[in-house]
């Protein structure tokens, strides 16, 4: 599907906050209609779906507030300047789980929510684990949730695994182990 051309007539930052920027964005299409767009500005974020030899997963139970209940996830994070999506999964992984990740196989990378963000998710699967420490940041609250990969996608199946980038590092894996 090719792109189609659009020329960017102005952009205006309305908000600027911790997380992500938003600018509101005047477009002119190829047809000459003019239109505005809202658009979610953010480094892009990676995660790791650890490992175990024995078939396990560790997955993080975390509260995020806009869906307003705990979720089940895999360790993940926003990608800091200067490092690559590699570094923050493996980084991720080792400050929520106390495992440093001994190798790191890139399992996929989409957009979260290409309506409205710009945001891009890396995915990884992180195998050879070396147990290290938990470094949470100040404002995390986590549980560690050990369980069979098999286990985890029947969760996905039931609908008690409900967050994106989990999900896919979960399908991901599977097809990858089977």
């Amino acid at each position: 599907m090719p792109n189609l051309p659009r020329r960017l007539l102005e952009s205006e930052k309305i908000f600027r906050g911790a997380v992500f920027d938003i600018e509101r964005d005047r477009l002119l299409e190829e047809n000459g209609v003019e239109i505005v767009r809202d658009v979610v500005r953010h480094p892009g974020g990676a995660g790791a779906l650890p490992l175990f030899g024995d078939g396990r997963v560790a997955l993080v139970r975390q509260y995020r507030h806009p869906a307003r209940r705990e979720l089940l996830e895999i360790p993940a994070g926003r990608i800091e300047t200067g490092e690559t999506p590699e570094e923050c999964a493996a980084r991720e992984v080792e400050q929520e789980t106390g495992f440093r990740t001994g190798r790191i196989e890139k399992l996929a990378e989409f957009y979260s929510t290409p309506g409205f963000c710009e945001e891009r998710l890396y995915v990884y699967l992180a195998t050879d684990l070396i147990p290290s420490s938990q470094n949470l940041d100040h404002d995390e609250l986590i549980e560690i949730v050990c369980l069979p990969l098999t286990e985890a996608v029947k969760m996905i199946e039931r609908g008690e695994i409900e967050d994106s980038k989990t999900i896919v590092a979960l399908l991901m894996a599977e097809k990858l182990k089977s």
